[in-house]
Order: structure tokens, then C-alpha cells, then sequence
């Protein structure tokens, strides 16, 4: 259970963390955008946040091996019942994260796992390919010429999204990896996750290398007075955006010679499911495994389902969508049954227009938290959110292609065994994931790809000279 560690007044003490050492000062109040309350950060020293260029980051020249050996370490003080910081985390971020105690403690519970020893190594493997190009040069001989490349260690700035604490130790591992310094912006939805991160590892090794080569801080996105004068070249070398449209869009007003942007973009999942949901297992069964792709983290996550496709009569198709509404309503691990979150208003009204217009559209559900479901032969023309989801028939798998974009991050099949039918097609039109349904948001980290490519391998700074002549 989460510690009563919420102080009984309206404001909250944001802690930041700069190279390693925790800074606790009330002295900037901000309002969060995302719960109206009132938040106390320390002021911002914009020398403080930035690792001057004519010297090397604390970790440019430690051992990849002594570098994963420390994040193991990490994720052993990451359990959850013993460690104070995860807790007051969890705690604190019921003020400003609408994703509830219960999902909120289960996510702090599993973050450990993001630094095992595994998953950490096969990261760094399979993002950059050797090893040795890491620790330092590597010999290449191309073409008759021997060349030396390096994967030179960067110096970036995070934007963090806080719709789903699992942003921060993602980042984290990756950037530790990588072996450069970082400056972690904390989104005003979740301020508390990557500085109980960056605590632990201060705990576990204050001095350490990895420890110093970490920031986070909190300001209010666009404040010109702070962005304007770090995000540059001079600094940093890239700029690596998660979240939304709006902060996207916001961010490629940075993009310069010599300052990247990475986008990890906002994105929309889906489903695809065959006419096999009818005579195979239960259809409560694959109704239960749709749910679990489509309100984990309150459907908010680029990851969570808002469109499922699927083959059937009308009849079928209906059975479906009140199985699914019957399994929306039940708890998951990272998803709230019965009290979930509700279409927001404008939604609301948009779909109240279509039950008019039975029997192209039909309505399950209502807007209670429990779930609704749109179905319909065609998509509908807005974003379905807020455990609202649509489920369009088809013919085919495959005539779900014509609506996949290089805006749909995940797409979950049932069954899994008609993944190969469809995911040239899906690949082609955009899609960057294809998993068997109901595994969307159980992915294994370390190792795969992510929004299309190896972010590790994007962040380095890749270098190569000519090897000298005898």
C-alpha cells in the first residue's frame, strides 16, 4: 500500500536533480497543467544544467561493462517496498497523474525489471551491433582503406512524456548505455518519476560516473528564458521529444545545424482480429485480450488500441463488442475497470450523434468508466479516447491496411498465426509493431526496435577517421 506521505496543504515540493545531487528549494511555484495544482520547484541555474564541452562527460571513457554492472545494482534498490523514493513517487503523483493509486504502485513495482541485466545488455547490443565500438575505436577495412569508427558518447536533452512512468527508466538505461550526459526535462503530469530514479542511483553509487552524468528538472514547456538559451549546439547535440503533437511541433523550433531532434511521435495503435475469435477459444477469452491493447494506462499511451478491425457478420461483430464492453470493465494490471476514465466531453457528443444513426453505427456501452464501443463498417473520423474504442467490419484482414499510416505504432492480431498475412502490407503502409493480441503493452524491453529504429544507435555520435599510413 502507498505510504500517507502527501502533506495536507495544496502545495507540492518538486524535487530536481543535477549531476547526482538532489535539490529540494520551494522557491518557483508553478500550476500543473494536468490536476491544477499548485507545485514548488527549486529555481533553475541554467550553468548548472549544462557539462561544458571543452571537458569530457563524466562517463565518455567508463567501461560499457562497468556500466551495466552499476545499472543492475540500480535495479536491485528498485523494489518497490524498500525503496522510499519510488514510494513518495507513487505517492506524490496521485496530485498531478490521473492514472490512480493501483496503476501507479504496479508500474513503480515493474520498473526494476527495465535495468536487468539482460534486458540492459541487449540493448546495447543489439542497437549498436559491437560492442567494441563503444569502449572505443574500431577497426573497419572497407574497400582496401582501413578506417577507425567510434559510437562517441552525446550530449542531449530529453523532453519526457507523463502519460506512462515507464518513459524515465527507458530513457534512463539508454542514455547510461550510451555513455553521455543528459538532461531529463520532467513533463508536468509525472514530476517525481525520473527523480526517484536519478535518487536510487545516487544512493547506490553517488559518486558513480552514470550518477553525474544525469539531470532532471522541471519548467513550464516553451519558457523561452531557460529553452532558449540551453537548447542550442553550443551544449547539447540532440534533442530527443516524447508526447504529443503540440510538444513535437514545439520542439522542431530547436532543430539547427548541429542540434538534432529525435521525435519519439504521438502515435495510434490498433487491432486486428479474424474470424477465427468465433469458433476457436471463448469469445469472452479474445474480448479480454482486446481490453487488455486498449485501456492499459487509460488509453493515453501511444501503445493503447482505439481502432479494431474485424472480420464477421454484423451479428458476430455485435456478440464482440458486448464481450468487449463486459471486459473493459474488469481491472487490469496498468488499466482501471470500472472507474476508468471517461470520453472526454466533446467525444461524448460526437457519439451521441452517431447512435442516431443506427444501424450504420451502433452503440455499446455507456460513459461510466466501464467502456464503450463504436462499431461501424467504416472508421469514425476523430480519435477514440478515454476507454472509447471502435470496431470497424471487414471482409479481410488485409482491407484494414488502406487505414494504417506511419501514425500506427502497434498493431495486435488475433490469431497470431495470421501475423505473416498482413505485416508486409502493415510494414508498408507505416506500422512499426506487430504483436499476437493482448501483448501490446506486456512488450519485453532491450533489444527491438522502437518507433521504427535503434534509439541508441540514433543518440550516438558516430565518428570515423582514416587510419594513418605506414
Amino acid at each position: 500500500m502507498l505510504h500517507e506521505i502527501i502533506a495536507d496543504n495544496d502545495r507540492l515540493l518538486v524535487p530536481h536533480v543535477i549531476k547526482g545531487a538532489v535539490q529540494l528549494d520551494a522557491a518557483v511555484e508553478h500550476r500543473s497543467r494536468a490536476s491544477g495544482s499548485t507545485v514548488m520547484t527549486p529555481s533553475i541555474d541554467l550553468d548548472s544544467l549544462i557539462w561544458p564541452r571543452s571537458q569530457p562527460g563524466p562517463a565518455f571513457d567508463t567501461p560499457l561493462a562497468e556500466i551495466v554492472d552499476f545499472l543492475v545494482e540500480v535495479g536491485k534498490a528498485l523494489v518497490f517496498d524498500r525503496n522510499i523514493h519510488l514510494q513518495e513517487a507513487a505517492a506524490y503523483n496521485l496530485r498531478c497523474n490521473s492514472l490512480g493509486a493501483r496503476i501507479l504502485e504496479n508500474c513503480y513495482r515493474d520498473i526494476a525489471w527495465f535495468f536487468a541485466r539482460d534486458a540492459v545488455e541487449a540493448e546495447a547490443e543489439q542497437s549498436l551491433g559491437s560492442l567494441n565500438l563503444l569502449d572505443g575505436w574500431g577497426r573497419r577495412d572497407i574497400q582496401g582503406t582501413a578506417f577507425d569508427i567510434r559510437a562517441f558518447p552525446p550530449r542531449m536533452v530529453h523532453v519526457l512524456a507523463g502519460n506512462a512512468p515507464i518513459v524515465p527508466p527507458v530513457t534512463i538505461v539508454r542514455g547510461a548505455i550510451s555513455k553521455g550526459v543528459h538532461l531529463l526535462k520532467m513533463p508536468s503530469n509525472d514530476m517525481f518519476t525520473a527523480t526517484a530514479l536519478l535518487r536510487t542511483m545516487a544512493d547506490v553509487g553517488p559518486n558513480h560516473p552514470v550518477t553525474r552524468s544525469f539531470s532532471a528538472a522541471y519548467w513550464r514547456g516553451g519558457d523561452a528564458s531557460i529553452e532558449n538559451h540551453i537548447l542550442r549546439s553550443q551544449y547539447f547535440d540532440k534533442l530527443a521529444v516524447w508526447g504529443g503533437e503540440a510538444a513535437v511541433r514545439h520542439a522542431m523550433q530547436y532543430a539547427a545545424p548541429g542540434f538534432e531532434i529525435m521525435s519519439f511521435d504521438p502515435k495510434v495503435s490498433i487491432s486486428l482480429i479474424g474470424r477465427e475469435a468465433f469458433d476457436g477459444i471463448p469469445l469472452a477469452t479474445v474480448a479480454e485480450r482486446s481490453a487488455a491493447d486498449i485501456i492499459a494506462f487509460n488509453q493515453d499511451a501511444c501503445s493503447c488500441a482505439r481502432f479494431q478491425f474485424i472480420e464477421g457478420s454484423d451479428d458476430q461483430v455485435d456478440r464482440y463488442c458486448e464481450a468487449l464492453v463486459e471486459a473493459m470493465g474488469q481491472d487490469i494490471r496498468y488499466g482501471a475497470g470500472p472507474d476508468g476514465p471517461l470520453p472526454p466531453a466533446m467525444l461524448i457528443e460526437e457519439v451521441n450523434m452517431l447512435g442516431n444513426l443506427e444501424p450504420i453505427y451502433r452503440l455499446f456501452g455507456r460513459p461510466d468508466g466501464r467502456g464503450m464501443v463504436i462499431r461501424s463498417s467504416e472508421p469514425v473520423s476523430f480519435n477514440p479516447g478515454g476507454k472509447l474504442v471502435n470496431v470497424v467490419t471487414v471482409d479481410r484482414l488485409a482491407d484494414a491496411i488502406q487505414h494504417v499510416t506511419v501514425a500506427t505504432q502497434s498493431v495486435g492480431v488475433y490469431p497470431p498465426s495470421r501475423i505473416a498475412e498482413v505485416r508486409d502490407g502493415l510494414a508498408s503502409a507505416g506500422a512499426q509493431r506487430i504483436v499476437g493480441l493482448g501483448n501490446i503493452n506486456t512488450g519485453k524491453f532491450g533489444g527491438l526496435p522502437h518507433d521504427g529504429g535503434w534509439p541508441v544507435h540514433k543518440m550516438m555520435h558516430w565518428v570515423v577517421t582514416e587510419a594513418a599510413k605506414d
